[in-house]
């Protein structure tokens, strides 16, 4: 008998209906995914901000000055230890001080600041750097808040402690540190200040370099100096390089074209950290320029330098008189 030959139905995976992906499936899993992604994106810069902007955590360091110098303890109100460097230019107490604020990444021992001291020092001034909180050793986790509570606490040593009169003190800040001294001067009395790599806002560099994300919301240290500039009335100097690839010169000017009142801005070669060492006599000329033009230094420090002010109103300057 020959039995009829089954109608061939194909491989067994043919028995079943065909996967097709559903289009508003595929969609929905890949909008989760990105979700996800955005929201450890956010986690990261809410978690990581101290870390980002202030860098700090390295200890004090082995550098130390070759010229003498005197750690003391800075006395505060709320009994927490901070320490500071006093480095005096003649061996007392008598003269302009700078209040030196340094930056993010560093301590005061760091080299590049060790050369700032230096070089201020054969300037004919005195300086005191004060160290911060979370940096050199010192308990505390950085804030905005509490950076301003130590450039205080400094300010305050000098005026009780030293007895120097607010017209014999400048305050100098340098990158981070120079949104302190905003901060500061737009609190206190001083003679003059002095920014060198200054941001207009940490803020809205971060919503720059994170345009995807609300930096605004997220940011709790935005050192806005942009919005504190206006309430400084000392003369200001600026020194900025348009090499600067850490603090874009046009921070600078930005911060420069909202200060009011009678105002320098020196354009110096070297970025953010080697100006003080590649344009070294154009970069201390500046300083001592302004310094002797406000009679903080005796006018035979000028040594045949050209007075580089622009008064409010005035053009910016770039290390010559305001055009």
């Amino acid at each position: 008998m020959i039995w009829p030959t089954p109608k061939y139905k194909g491989p067994e995976r043919r028995l079943q209906p065909r996967w097709r992906p559903q289009p508003l499936r595929v969609i929905l899993g890949l909008v989760g995914i990105v979700a996800m992604g955005y929201g450890v994106g956010v986690l990261y810069l809410i978690t990581q901000e101290t870390r980002l902007v202030f860098q700090a955590g390295r200890t004090l360091g082995p550098a130390r000055p070759s010229f003498p110098y005197e750690q003391i303890d800075v006395p505060r109100s709320d009994g927490a230890r901070q320490f500071a460097w006093i480095m005096r230019s003649a061996g007392s107490d008598e003269g302009t001080w700078v209040l030196f604020l340094h930056g993010n990444a560093a301590t005061i021992a760091s080299r590049v600041n060790i050369a700032h001291y230096s070089e201020l020092r054969s300037l004919g001034v005195n300086v005191l750097a004060p160290e911060y909180h979370g940096f050199a050793g010192l308990d505390g986790v950085p804030t905005e808040a509490l950076l301003a509570a130590d450039a205080r606490a400094a300010y305050d040593y000098l005026r009780t402690a030293r007895q120097v009169a607010p017209s014999q003190i400048v305050i100098y800040g340098w990158s981070l540190g120079s949104a302190v001294a905003v901060g500061l001067a737009s609190e206190v009395e001083e003679a003059a200040v002095i920014l060198e790599g200054a941001p207009a806002s940490l803020l809205d560099i971060n919503r720059r370099r994170y345009p995807l994300f609300p930096i605004r919301l997220l940011m709790r240290n935005p050192f806005n100096s942009i919005q504190r500039i206006n309430r400084v009335r000392s003369p200001i100097l600026f020194l900025h390089s348009p090499e600067d690839a850490v603090i874009p010169i046009a921070e600078g000017r930005r911060l420069y074209e909202a200060t009011r009142g009678e105002k320098t801005f020196v354009e110096v070669r070297g970025g953010h950290v080697d100006a003080t060492t590649v344009d070294t006599q154009r970069f201390y000329g500046a300083i001592r320029t302004f310094l002797a033009e406000h009679q903080l230094i005796g006018t035979d420090k000028l040594d045949g330098a050209t007075p580089s002010r622009a008064r409010p109103g005035t053009a910016e300057s770039s290390g010559h008189r305001a055009r």
